[in-house]
């Protein structure tokens, strides 16, 4: 990973370690195939506590793993800054598959092509008995 990478990723890790700053809240969420490499990232703006997303942006890498992509973690980051989020909300881990159900897949079923998140809680990661 190239050093303006790591720099990207620091900056937004920083961002959102800091916790809740008061709003806007910027949600900036990773999916991917399986929780050891991201393929998708997502960003939400919320304008206000209960409120809706304003705004929201999707990124993809199908090559590589999208959190080691620089360009796109400076992307993320001018969202953010250009919706003057002063909150941003991050889980450390892999939330789940990367494909939408309704969208990609028909509602109410597995995704087809993430065999790793087919009986695992995207929260917990743990298996679904």
């Amino acid at each position: 990973m190239s050093l303006k990478a790591t720099w990207y990723q620091d900056k937004l890790r920083k961002k959102a370690k800091r916790g809740f700053q008061g709003y806007p809240i910027a949600t900036v969420t990773f999916y991917g195939p399986d929780n050891q490499r991201a393929s998708k990232v997502s960003v939400g703006i919320l304008q206000e506590e209960g409120g809706k997303v304003t705004a929201l942006e999707r990124w993809l890498d199908e090559e590589g793993d999208i959190r080691k992509n620089g360009a796109v973690i400076a992307e993320v980051l001018a969202f953010i800054a250009r919706h003057d989020a002063f909150s941003v909300i991050s889980p450390e881990r892999i939330l789940g598959c990367p494909h939408e159900e309704g969208s990609d897949y028909p509602a109410g079923e597995k995704c087809p092509e993430c065999a790793y998140w087919k009986n695992r809680d995207r929260f917990t990661g743990k298996l679904i008995a």
